[in-house]
């Protein structure tokens, strides 16, 4: 039987890809390996919205190439539907960007059997949504059903819109199908992801976000978890009739970018920290003890000093319960690459460091504010008598007893490098 190993890096969205290709390899006979084992192909899906996504990209190519010089590798996602042809010269059989992935065998096999290397990267700018489906996931109890793809608001440094295309969503109707089979299959949350999620429904006759997460409302899902969302969408009409759907997990991930409005509007986002503020009172009103987590870039061009001490001031303010912090990382083609006040690179760590140190210290808190709270944990698996699992506000709890699957209450008592500790209680 000939088999196959994926290795995916990046984002939600390329978890979901590279397990609708897995499935279809499956339907094509192919057993699924390990990417630590011998195969025969070898998929990397691959990130290049930051220069380290380009770098550990190329290194898993040559990992496996140099480990198993016969194997046919793939090279699919973000960094193979930038530079297209010129990953050919890594050996790889073929090169399968952010379309036509639901070719992704026979593409393959037509290769293999003329014994030619293949480039089939499309115009992304002309694609329309590509109907991939998953009816599984790699985790035990949470899966991720992707629900949107692309983006049209190019903020200036960021390379996805090039490399994704512009807004296509997925119909209501679909995705509740793929939440029927998610649920049927032991699924009971379920993560909505997107490339721009707060765009889902621009290109649709009048639907909207709140559309989707409804339909993902059936029989079997306990949880619906949404992925990034810009605070433009958080109006007092949308949370509104958010805390109606009360699947919906209280943990909002807000992109934040900047807490300086100079370095906001250099970027291209599109509001101020006070409309942020605003959306986070707005979801805490609505959601109290709810968390938000955001994402920073630390030394974007022109960054000062005091920019970026009015964005670590910023992040305290809000009190965020986890943060994602970046260095800014260039990216060929993108307007931000030439703008001139490029920060050095130590610079740009040493306020990343700074930054994460300060995340780190606000998720403390936050853990802290946990304890002597009742939570809902959905238990994920159990290592050595003790279970795991994650609480709606996306914390991860450890406790005795239970049983994959099912979500107890747990009284929390603790809290630990990685998360909380508690004891289930009696309903």
């Amino acid at each position: 039987m000939r088999t196959v190993a994926f290795h995916t890096l990046g984002c939600k969205v390329n978890q979901y890809d590279s397990q609708a290709m897995l499935e279809l390899f499956e339907q094509a006979g192919y057993e699924i390996r390990d990417f630590s084992q011998m195969a025969d192909v070898y998929v990397i899906n691959t990130c290049t919205v930051t220069g380290t996504g380009d770098k550990k990209s190329l290194q898993a190519v040559r990992r496996v190439l140099r480990q198993n010089p016969a194997a046919q590798v793939i090279i699919a996602g973000c960094l193979a539907q930038r530079d297209g042809e010129k990953l050919l010269s890594t050996g790889a059989r073929l090169v399968i960007g952010n379309a036509r992935r639901n070719e992704v065998v026979r593409l393959l096999e037509e290769a293999v059997e003329s014994n030619q290397q293949i480039a089939a990267v499309t115009d992304i700018l002309r694609t329309p949504y590509e109907p991939l489906t998953i009816s599984r996931h790699e985790g035990h109890t949470r899966a991720v059903l992707k629900i949107q793809e692309g983006c049209d608001r190019y903020c200036t440094y960021c390379i996805i819109p090039y490399v994704r295309g512009g807004i296509r969503s997925r119909k209501p109707d679909e995705i509740r199908l793929e939440a029927e089979r998610l649920a049927a299959a032991g699924f009971s949350e379920l993560v909505l992801t997107g490339i721009h999620l707060t765009s889902y429904g621009r290109d649709l006759s009048g639907e909207t976000l709140l559309d989707a997460i409804r339909a993902c409302d059936v029989n079997g899902v306990e949880r619906i978890r949404l992925g990034s969302l810009e605070p433009v969408i958080v109006t007092e009409d949308f949370v509104s009739a958010l805390k109606e759907e009360k699947k919906v997990c209280p943990q909002f991930h807000l992109a934040l970018q900047s807490g300086s409005d100079p370095v906001l509007k250099r970027m291209r986002r599109r509001y101020t920290t006070e409309e942020f503020d605003h959306a986070c009172a707005l979801l805490r009103a609505a959601f109290p003890g709810c968390a938000i987590t955001t994402d920073v870039i630390c030394g974007f061009p022109g960054e000062t000093d005091a920019e970026f001490e009015e964005t670590m001031a910023f992040c305290k303010k809000i009190g965020f319960a986890r943060m994602h912090v970046f260095p800014y990382s260039a990216r060929q083609g993108t307007p931000a690459a030439k703008m001139p006040g490029q920060v050095p690179k130590a610079i740009r760590e040493e306020r990343a460091r700074q930054l994460i140190a300060a995340g780190n210290a606000l998720a403390d808190a936050f853990g802290q504010s946990q304890i002597g709270q009742v939570k809902e944990v959905l238990c994920e698996e159990i290592m050595d008598g003790v279970s795991q699992g994650y609480t709606r506000e996306y914390m991860l709890c450890h406790f005795r007893g239970g049983e994959s699957g099912k979500t107890y209450p747990v009284l929390i008592d603790g809290l630990t490098d990685d998360g909380l500790t508690g004891q289930i209680i009696a309903p």
